[in-house]
C-alpha cells in the first residue's frame, strides 16, 4: 500500500511503526459554531482511510482532538452572552451528532484540550528547559529560530518564513514565534494555573501534548486539511521534535484538498459556507459521502447543488441495481457451474482494492463498482446469470459499501422525511383544534377545517369516540 506523504511529496510504501498497529491522528474542530461541509469532506476522507486500514487487518487507534478553548470560542461566547464552557460543550455535541449522521464513526477517542492541561503544561516546561521556548510579559513562546527544521513540511525557506507574521507581539524574539501559553489579560475568566501564571494554552501545543500522551513521541499518520500545513502542522513538528529529540514526528503526513464554492475555499471567514446540518436537510448523508468520494482526497472539490444532485443520482443507479439483484435472487436459476460474472466480480474486487492501495484512490475504486454494476445489469437483462452469481455480486457490493462507509442496499433518508413528519404533526394539531371547535359548537369553522383536510385526502369521520385520520394517499 502506498500513501502520498506531504513531507516528501511522493507516494511511499506505508509501513507502520508497530507491525500491525496504526496510530492515526487527525486535527479536530474548534467548537465555536456548527461545522460546515468543508470540514465534513476531511472527516469523511479519514473515516474511509480508517475503514480501509481495518479492512486490511490493521488495528487502528484513530485519535482526534477537540479544541474547546480558543480565542474564537471566547469571542463568540461574549457576543452571545454565554459562557465559553457552555458554548464549546453545545457545539461539541452538535459536531458529534453531525459526524454520526455522516457515518463518520471510526474515531477511537475524542480528546478535549481542556482535559489535557497537565500534559500541555509539562510539554511547555520541557521546551523551556531545552532552550526552545521563553517567557515574556504576555506569555510563553516557541523560538522558531532555534529549530532548524522549521518550514520542512510546507517546503518554505527561511526567507519565505520571514514574510509571515504570526501573532504580532513586541515582546517576542522573532515575529514568527508562536504562543505556547497565553497569560491572562484584564477581564479574562477562561484561565488555568501554571508556572507562568494564570492563562490558557496556545492552539498548536494542544495537539502535540495530546498525541504524546496517547502515542508517544512518534506515530504513523497525521491528517488534516491542507490549510493546516502552515503554520499549525509546522508548529507541531517543531514542538514535538524539539521536546523529544526524535524525528520524524510522524511517518506519513496526509492532507485533504479544499472544498470550493465558485473557485474559492469554503470557509466561515469568507461567509460562503453551508453547514452539515443545513445540507442534510436536503440530501441523504450517503449522497454527500458519495459526492466527496468521487474526488480523490487530495484534490479540490467544486461544490454545487447540481454536483451533489448528480452524485445522488449516480448512487441511486447503484442502489437500483442492488435492489434488482435482491429481487432476482428469489427466482434466478440454480447452477453450480462457473460463470463469467464470477470472474467479473473477482476483477472488480481486485481493481477496487488496487485503487485503495494506491493512496486511497476512491474515484477509481468507484469506477470498479460501476463496471460491475453495468455487467450484472447486462447479465440480468440477458438472463445469463444464476442465483450463485447474483449472490457473489451482492456480497461484493456489500463489501465495497462497508469500506466506503455507505450502504448500496438501503435507500437513504429522503429529504422529504422531515417535511412529512411536520405535515403529520400539523394535521394532528388541526384535528385537535377542530374537535375543540365542535365541543364549543362552532360548527362553521370546524366544517371549514374538515373541508381543507378532505382536500389533502385526510378523511375525517365524526364519532363519539373521536376522530380518525386515514393515511395520506
Amino acid at each position: 500500500m502506498k500513501i502520498q506523504n506531504t513531507m516528501t511529496g511522493k507516494k511511499e510504501i506505508f509501513q507502520p511503526i508497530h507491525n500491525n498497529r496504526i496510530n492515526l491522528f487527525v486535527c479536530g474542530p474548534t467548537v465555536y459554531d456548527d461545522s460546515h461541509i468543508g470540514h465534513a469532506r476531511t472527516y469523511i476522507a479519514f473515516d474511509v482511510v480508517a475503514r480501509y486500514l481495518k479492512h486490511k487487518g490493521f488495528s487502528v487507534f484513530y485519535l482526534q482532538n477537540i479544541t474547546d478553548v480558543d480565542d474564537k470560542i471566547i469571542e463568540r461566547a461574549e457576543k452571545t452572552h454565554t459562557s465559553p464552557r457552555s458554548l464549546s460543550k453545545k457545539f461539541e455535541q452538535r459536531y458529534l451528532e453531525d459526524m454520526r449522521a455522516l457515518g463518520v464513526i471510526n474515531v477511537s477517542y475524542y480528546a478535549r484540550a481542556t482535559e489535557h492541561l497537565p500534559q500541555i503544561i509539562d510539554q511547555i516546561g520541557r521546551l523551556i528547559q531545552k532552550g526552545f521556548a521563553y517567557e515574556t510579559q504576555t506569555g510563553v513562546y516557541f523560538n522558531e529560530s532555534r529549530f532548524e527544521g522549521f518550514g520542512k513540511l510546507s517546503h518554505q525557506s527561511a526567507e519565505d518564513l520571514a514574510k509571515h507574521r504570526i501573532e504580532p507581539d513586541p515582546t517576542k524574539i522573532n515575529p514568527g514565534d508562536f504562543s505556547l501559553w497565553k497569560k491572562r489579560q484584564d477581564g479574562e475568566d477562561v484561565t488555568w494555573d501554571s508556572p507562568w501564571g494564570k492563562g490558557r494554552p496556545g492552539w498548536h501545543i494542544e495537539d502535540t501534548a495530546i498525541t504524546e500522551n496517547y502515542f508517544g513521541a512518534q506515530y504513523d499518520i497525521h491528517g488534516g486539511a491542507m490549510d493546516l500545513i502552515f503554520p499549525h502542522h509546522e508548529a507541531e513538528i517543531a514542538q514535538m521534535e524539539a521536546t523529544s529529540g526524535k524525528e520524524p514526528l510522524v511517518r506519513c503526513w496526509m492532507h485533504t484538498g479544499f472544498l470550493n464554492v465558485n473557485g474559492e475555499k469554503m470557509s466561515k471567514s469568507l461567509g460562503n459556507f453551508t453547514t452539515i446540518r443545513d445540507m442534510l436537510q436536503s440530501y441523504d448523508a450517503d449522497a454527500f459521502r458519495f459526492f466527496v468520494l468521487l474526488a480523490h482526497y487530495r484534490s479540490p472539490i467544486d461544490y454545487s447543488e447540481e454536483a451533489l444532485e448528480q452524485a445522488r443520482r449516480s448512487l441511486e443507479r447503484i442502489r437500483q441495481a442492488a435492489k434488482i439483484i435482491e429481487e432476482q435472487l428469489e427466482t434466478a436459476p440454480v447452477s453450480s457451474e462457473p460463470e463469467d460474472i464470477d470472474a467479473s466480480a473477482t476483477l472488480a474486487r481486485a481493481r477496487f482494492l488496487e485503487s485503495m492501495d494506491n493512496d486511497f484512490n476512491t474515484p477509481y475504486a468507484l469506477r470498479a463498482v460501476f463496471d460491475l454494476v453495468r455487467e450484472v445489469n447486462r447479465r440480468i437483462n440477458e438472463k445469463t446469470i444464476s442465483r450463485k452469481g447474483l449472490q457473489d455480486v451482492s456480497e461484493q457490493l456489500k463489501e465495497f459499501g462497508e469500506i466506503l462507509g455507505m450502504s448500496f442496499y438501503a435507500a437513504g433518508k429522503k429529504p422529504a422525511d422531515k417535511a412529512d413528519a411536520v405535515t403529520d404533526n400539523l394535521i394532528e394539531l388541526l384535528k385537535e383544534i377542530r374537535q375543540k371547535l365542535r365541543e364549543k359548537k362552532e360548527w362553521q369553522l370546524a366544517d371549514e377545517i374538515r373541508s381543507m383536510l378532505n382536500e389533502l385526502n385526510v378523511v375525517i369521520e365524526d364519532r363519539k369516540a373521536g376522530d380518525r385520520k386515514d393515511d395520506l394517499k
